[in-house]
């Protein structure tokens, strides 16, 4: 079997990166019958592998059932639907029909996907279960373009006056029966680099919705660049998939994935992210840093529990980790004899007991993105083992900006850039990008794509950063975010907001301070830990709001805010703070489907107490 498998990695790592809309079929033909995904089987509980070839089959019928269904070329059809094996089959059908899939996230409401549905002209849209079923539903009445429901999940319940809507089995069965195999040949023959493949609506901290145009171009080009800085990824690895799959990050980690035979295990439910890490044991995950957070905080609970001499033994490990894995190893250097020999102790004892705990044991390859990661947590990490690859990027980007290597990489960067991408700092401090991997625009919106753009082609980011001497990027902040306080000094929100994060007492973190004379915060604590916590310091009311509200409980958390800032300098200090006894929500427009601030939301819902802690 390891000969097979060394072969199959042989093949997969001299392929030739293949158009979307004949990756699937080529990759049936090399790997057959060797599972390309799995998923949970609820029923039973059992992971159901599924083949390159029942991939293909599926693919195919899907696709000539969408020709069936009248789809034409360069028309948009929409997804809306959770994690699913059926996701990645509709989406590879219909790039095999040269048509635009604009897939939408599974938590969206009612009235983001009639925005989305009305300016894309989605005719057709695809759903997941009855959460999304329901949504589409209504809003069908406010899409004039929208003719088919098609639903993947039987066990949604249609609404009595649903007379258009039909299961997806029932849809394939459409492409079992068709006759158009010519026509999707002649289809996937005509597939360019050039054809549109996606329209990603960004979400977005402020304003309505833009349309990213992502081309296969840009898809080929972000599998090129990607094989050069993951070079060691193989057909042995395995891939967990639980961030959304209309995610830039994980839409172009999966295609990663699929190009290069790697198989991809679907994380259906959210909720059970934990369970499915340790059934899988994946060797890779991409992951956004508040996943990583969670984590740091699990471990430091379990080493807590132990007796101090476990504590004292696990934080000497910690440094010795340091010493071999950042001092000598990440310098491509040998480390000394004694240090060798103690790391292969705590590899082989505590750290391999921990990466057990949370299954992550067989980890090879972990990007990470999409927020500010802490330094000490990525020391941390790293120093016990963990691959973790922190990296930078945007939809508009096709994901990586830059990550990390191998080797040669530095903490409190977000590693170099990738092969063939052009970066700049402009005067302002913004990172500005120009490549093959950029998006042309937003879709019908000229002004906004105008104003993406410099005169002379390079995308402007939002973000704030630099480049440091080894030519690795540094991250500052979104330029849109930097305060102003009012005696002029600027502050980067995201910085104190993600020191803060390390604490396991606290859960999430709103810095304001723009136009003020001072830093505050709006901090949601570990609410499960509050009772517990204000017991030990006295308090003995049971109403959550009034142990929030109790100065023992303010003194507990200002000591423990001081502690994380005590190297900030004074203007970034936060001088007043208010416990929140919610946390911030999707429901409530506070935060982003991908878990970042909506700022200006918060300040208005907010605005009576933050206008009284000044």
């Amino acid at each position: 079997m390891r000969n097979i498998a060394q072969i199959f990695t042989k093949c997969a790592k001299n392929m030739e990166i293949l158009h979307f809309a004949k990756l699937v079929s080529a990759q049936a033909k090399m790997f057959g019958d060797a599972p390309a995904m799995r998923y949970r089987d609820y029923t039973d509980g059992t992971w159901r592998p599924i083949s390159w070839n029942e991939f293909n089959r599926d693919v195919d019928r899907t696709a000539k059932a969408l020709i069936e269904f009248s789809v034409f070329e360069k028309d948009r059809i929409g997804l809306y639907t959770q994690n699913k094996p059926e996701g990645l089959v509709i989406e590879f059908a219909l790039y095999s029909n040269r048509a635009i899939c604009v897939p939408m996230y599974a938590t969206s409401t009612t009235a983001q996907i009639e925005y989305i549905i009305n300016d894309a002209g989605i005719h057709i849209l695809f759903v997941g279960d009855q959460y999304q079923y329901d949504r589409a539903f209504e809003a069908i009445k406010s899409c004039p373009s929208l003719n088919h429901i098609i639903i993947i999940d039987t066990n949604v319940r249609l609404a009595i006056t649903d007379v258009t809507s039909i299961y997806f089995k029932d849809f394939l069965q459409t492409g079992v029966l068709s006759k158009k195999d010519q026509g999707l040949s002649d289809r996937r023959n005509r597939a360019e680099a050039a054809d549109l493949a996606n329209i990603l609506y960004t979400s977005g901290t402020t304003g309505e919705p833009k349309g990213v145009l992502l081309t296969h171009a840009m898809y080929l080009e972000a599998m090129r660049v990607n094989k050069i800085k993951l070079n060691m990824a193989s057909r042995d690895d395995v891939s967990m998939s639980f961030l959304p799959m209309n995610h830039i990050f994980e839409k172009a980690w999966n295609c990663f994935c699929l190009s290069n035979g790697i198989r991809i295990d679907i994380n259906l439910r959210p909720a059970d992210i934990q369970m499915t890490l340790k059934e899988v044991r994946p060797t890779c995950i991409c992951s956004v840093p508040r996943f990583w957070e969670k984590i740091y905080h699990g471990i430091q609970e379990k080493i807590n529990s132990y007796p101090g001499f476990i504590r004292h033994l696990f934080n000497r490990g910690v440094r010795v980790g340091k010493i071999y894995n950042l001092d000598y190893k990440r310098k491509g250097l040998r480390p000394p004899f004694w240090n060798r020999i103690s790391y292969f102790i705590y590899a082989h004892t505590i750290f391999r007991t921990i990466k057990k705990t949370v299954g992550l044991e067989n980890g090879k390859i972990f990007p990470v993105a999409g927020a500010k990661l802490s330094d000490d947590l990525c020391l941390f990490f790293r120093s016990i083992g963990f691959p973790i690859y922190y990296g930078y990027g945007l939809t508009e980007s096709t994901a990586t900006v830059s990550a990390f290597d191998e080797k040669n990489y530095h903490v409190g960067t977000v590693g170099s850039i990738i092969d063939g991408l052009q970066v700049r700092i402009s005067p302002e401090g913004e990172i500005l990008l120009k490549g093959k991997t950029i998006t042309p625009g937003y879709y019908k919106k000229p002004e906004a794509t105008a104003a993406a753009f410099t005169e002379d082609g390079f995308f402007r980011t939002g973000d704030a950063g630099t480049i440091d001497t080894f030519g690795h990027l540094v991250i500052t902040d979104r330029i849109k975010d930097l305060y102003k306080t009012s005696n002029g000094k600027y502050i980067a929100p995201q910085l104190i907001e993600t020191a803060l994060s390390e604490d396991a007492y606290i859960d999430m973190v709103a810095v304001i301070g723009d136009e003020h004379k001072y830093v505050t915060a709006l901090i949601v604590p570990a609410l499960s830990e509050i009772p517990a916590l204000g017991k030990s310091l006295g308090i003995e009311s049971t109403d959550l709001q009034k142990i929030l509200e109790d100065e023992r409980m303010y003194a507990f958390f200002e000591k423990r805010i001081r502690n994380r800032q005590k190297n900030m300098a004074g203007f970034e200090q936060i001088r007043r703070f208010s416990l929140l006894p919610a946390p911030f929500t999707m429901e409530r427009g506070e935060l982003t489907n991908t878990l970042k601030l909506r700022r200006k939301t918060i300040a208005e819902h907010y605005a009576d107490i933050i206008n009284a802690m000044y």
